[in-house]
């Protein structure tokens, strides 16, 4: 039997043919979450190694939560959020070298970078790194450059976008290219060029340093939003749209020519906008609905049909939003090649849905997991501004550690300080930005330090003299009140009935019995009981260290007495022998 008689239509070989989703437990999720309701077409969830967060629902102003990776169950309903804007925040990204720094847009025009610290938030961040003003209305996407440092773009509904320089706080380039609202946006794997689409209906792709417009074609005939990702560093896009009779669509484009697609794909019937995921590492595409319970998943080749159907991840909770982990902080030792962080509609949850390919080995997969980005810039945004293109740092994910980045928290002087100029102040305030990051290999410690371990024993067993005294003392005013208590009812004129006066005559005589008559006070004297022997270990404790001191005080001096006898006899016999 040939080749050609085993092969049929329909069957395709691949090692992501099997590719399955697998949400997580109850208690790695994220519950109690007041999740925005706002219809804006964001993802309203960002997420890296370190930190989740999520766009909030507020009365007023605009509120997101950042949460540790690790901090999962149900959350407290007074949890600590970045509250600093003045309007709803419409889209939040992490920094890509900095896992510390998360950027925000808002409805107040404003785009503003946060620091989180390694523990998490203990109270309401209000205090902004830097506040970037250029937008005339609000602004509704923002992007990191995916290999140099410190350069941001921001696309506003005044149709602009704007390419920032962090590390000074100033606008490096203003694209005005787009008579209309923009949709979306995306760079390629060097990011030399982006990628957008408008509601023009239109795709373009630009040159972000220049503002020039490379190639332009029209898109989805739709009237709904579409979406644009680059494809990786292969040079071709892939959109999402609507097409005239209102069904989903994607579409495979060449970025030289935007005249027409090299593939248009019919998706279902389904009103939700689909927002696309690629996977440069594995060539995957993942596509999900707004609104959607299922993520659609297809593998993209380097011929036509330019994609194939894998499979699709089926859930009965619509989503209403989708943050995923980038590839370092993923599960190498469960195959994991991608990471949902799914926002529920129904209920305030975030769920971690794994995409994981089936394998027996528990061997390093070389094949699934490729040199991967780096948490390191390839270059400076003024080498990037002047024309210097370069491909991602990568790394190694065999050793199976998660990589995160750490950097100091920035210096801020106090209220004190006089003012100064605004430039310098800035160059002050955000140096640490300038720097070169370098990923932390360390296994943090996060555990509280202990508050007593920190005393020293004087310190301690002074505390313990000040609970005894505190102690003494309230017993002497309870017996000081009741002798006073038991005088004003001897001398009152109203006396004591019998009853009482024999009471009396049987405490004198120790006739009386003292113990516990009911479970109330059975247990309020089981609990005096165990306070009194708590308070008297420690003090057992205290004690048994200050004669642990004194004992190494006494062998210090004897020791220091005998050497002084020895030089003393040594002396008196040079004396002898002269």
């Amino acid at each position: 039997m040939t080749n050609s008689q085993l092969w049929f239509r329909g069957i395709r070989s691949s090692k992501f043919r099997h590719v399955y989703g697998a949400p997580a437990k109850r208690d790695r999720c994220y519950e109690n979450i007041k999740i925005t309701k706002n219809a804006h077409d964001s993802q309203f969830c960002a997420v890296n190694p370190k930190f989740v967060a999520v766009v909030t629902e507020v009365a007023g102003g605009g509120a997101f939560l950042v949460l540790p990776i690790d901090h999962t169950g149900r959350l407290d309903f007074n949890t600590s959020r970045v509250t600093g804007h003045r309007g709803p925040v419409l889209d939040i990204k992490w920094n890509p070298f900095n896992d510390n720094i998360i950027a925000s847009c808002s409805d107040d025009c404003t785009i503003k970078l946060w620091y989180i610290p390694d523990t998490g938030l203990s109270m309401h961040l209000t205090d902004w790194l830097i506040d970037l003003h250029g937008h005339k209305r609000r602004v509704g996407y923002i992007e990191w450059h995916p290999t140099a440092e410190n350069v941001l773009v921001s696309a506003g509904f005044d149709h602009l976008m704007i390419v920032w320089d962090i590390g000074r706080g100033e606008a490096m380039t203003v694209i005005d290219c787009h008579p209309d609202v923009i949709y979306s946006m995306s760079f390629n794997r060097d990011g030399s060029l982006i990628a957008t689409t408008c509601k023009d209906k239109k795709v373009r792709v630009i040159d972000p340093r220049t503002g020039a417009v490379k190639a332009e074609g029209m898109c989805h005939a739709g009237m709904k939003a579409s979406k644009v990702t680059y494809l990786g560093s292969t040079g071709r896009l892939l959109t999402t749209g609507f097409s005239r009779h209102s069904d989903r669509q994607l579409a495979v484009w060449s970025q030289e020519d935007l005249s027409e697609p090299l593939t248009v794909e019919n998706v279902d019937s389904s009103s939700g906008v689909l927002f696309p995921y690629y996977d440069h590492d594995t060539r995957i595409v993942f596509l999900a609905g707004k609104g959607d319970g299922n993520i659609r998943y297809y593998e993209v080749v380097d011929e036509a049909p330019w994609l194939h159907y894998l499979n699709q991840f089926l859930s009965g909770s619509p989503q209403r939003g989708l943050g995923f982990m980038p590839k370092r902080g993923c599960e190498v030792s469960l195959c994991e090649i991608f990471r949902f962080f799914k926002l529920h509609t129904t209920k305030g949850m975030c769920e971690p849905v794994s995409m994981i390919v089936p394998r027996k080995s528990d061997q390093f997969q070389d094949d699934l997991f490729p040199d991967t980005a780096a948490p390191v810039p390839a270059m400076t945004a003024q080498e990037w501004l002047t024309g210097k293109n370069s491909m991602p740092v990568l790394m190694s994910m065999k050793t199976g550690v998660t990589i995160r980045t750490h950097k100091p928290k920035v210096y801020k002087p106090g209220d004190n300080v006089l003012p100064i100029m605004a430039e310098n102040n800035i160059r002050k305030k955000f140096a640490f930005l300038s720097r070169e990051t370098v990923p932390d290999y360390r296994t943090v410690d996060l555990s509280p330090v202990d508050e007593k371990s920190q005393k020293t024993t004087n310190n301690q067993t002074t505390k313990f003299q000040q609970i005894q005294q505190m102690f003494s003392g309230q017993v002497n005013n309870v017996n000081h009140t009741n002798e006073n208590s038991l005088n004003y009812k001897k001398n009152s004129p109203y006396g004591e009935n019998r009853e009482k006066e024999k009471e009396k005559e049987k405490e004198a005589n120790g006739e009386v019995d003292h113990s516990p008559k009911n479970l109330y006070q059975l247990q309020r004297a089981y609990s005096q009981q165990c306070e009194d022997l708590k308070l008297l270990r420690k003090q057992v404790l205290a004690r048994d260290r200050r004669i642990q001191e004194l004992e190494q005080q006494i062998a210090q001096l004897t020791g220091a007495q005998a050497s002084h006898k020895e030089l003393s006899s040594i002396h008196s016999s040079h004396k002898i022998g002269r």
